[in-house]
């Protein structure tokens, strides 16, 4: 079985240049969670975070991840 190679958490600085919305993937690598975490938490109504589902697609609104790590939430 392959080793699998964490990304590195993204800084703030980076995070502030994403797009309005994220996978709940990449917002979980900057919360330092697992997916699966994230989802997890998002069914629970837990995730710090807010999403938004377009069709069957949920995203992460960037400026509110950008809150949350700033401690702003």
């Amino acid at each position: 079985m392959a080793d699998r190679v964490m990304s590195p958490r993204p800084s703030l600085d980076e995070i502030r240049a994403w797009p309005p919305t994220v996978s709940v993937t990449r917002a979980a690598l900057a919360l330092g969670v697992s997916r699966a975490l994230a989802y997890r938490a998002i069914d629970e109504g837990k995730f710090p975070v807010e999403t938004v589902r377009v069709g069957k697609k949920l995203s992460v609104l960037t400026v509110s991840l950008i809150r949350v790590l700033q401690g702003k939430a």
